[in-house]
C-alpha cells in the first residue's frame, strides 16, 4: 500500500491536475480542463491512506454509485492507469446524438460496443465510432480513419499499439 506522501507525490506529479485542500487533512485534485460536469480526479486523499479516483466513465472498474473507485491498496503502476484512464476519459467530448433502439444498434454493430476509447503508451487517445454502417476513429474531433468492421479497426489499433480504455462513455 502506498503512503499518504507517495499517492500525493504521484497526484502532483500530473500538471493537468490541482490540489486543493479539504477537511480533516484531505486533498482532492481538479481537473478544470474536463469537458464533462465531473471535474474532480481524486477525492478524500486521507493520511491515512484512503481516497478514490472518478471511474465513472470506464469499464472495468468496481465503482461506488458515484463512479469512484476506493485506491487504498493500490500500487503506483495500478494508480497511475486508473489516472490516465480517469484524465482521458474526462478530456474526450463526445457530442450527444440521438440513441437509436436497443435493437437496431446491436442488429448494426454486430453485438460490437458502438464506441471506444483506445489509448497508446505515449498518451496519445482515439475514439471508435459506429455511425451509419462504418466504425470511424477520431483523434479528438479529427477524423483519421474509417473501416467497414469492427474487427478491421480493432485489428488496426492493436498494430498501432493502442489498448481500449472504456466503452460508451455516454450512457
Amino acid at each position: 500500500m502506498l503512503t499518504f506522501e507517495q499517492k500525493i507525490a504521484i497526484l502532483d506529479s500530473y500538471p493537468q491536475l490541482e490540489a486543493r485542500k479539504v477537511s480533516l487533512g484531505r486533498v482532492n485534485y481538479h481537473l478544470e480542463q474536463s469537458r464533462h460536469d465531473k471535474k474532480t480526479v481524486a477525492s478524500y486523499i486521507h493520511p491515512n491512506g484512503n481516497g478514490f479516483v472518478y471511474a465513472g466513465l470506464l469499464r472495468g472498474y468496481e465503482t461506488d454509485d458515484k463512479g469512484l473507485v476506493n485506491i487504498r491498496d493500490y500500487s503506483e503502476a495500478a494508480l497511475r492507469e486508473l489516472l490516465d484512464a480517469s484524465i482521458t476519459s474526462l478530456l474526450m467530448y463526445i457530442p450527444e446524438a440521438p440513441a437509436p433502439s436497443k435493437r437496431k444498434k446491436k442488429a448494426q454493430t454486430g453485438g460490437a460496443e458502438a464506441q471506444s476509447l483506445w489509448t497508446n503508451e505515449d498518451g496519445h487517445t482515439l475514439s471508435l465510432r459506429f455511425e451509419e454502417d462504418l466504425w470511424y476513429l477520431y483523434a479528438g474531433l479529427q477524423l483519421e480513419m474509417a473501416f467497414e468492421t469492427v474487427a478491421e479497426a480493432e485489428e488496426y489499433l492493436a498494430e498501432e499499439g493502442f489498448a481500449r480504455v472504456a466503452d460508451e462513455l455516454q450512457e
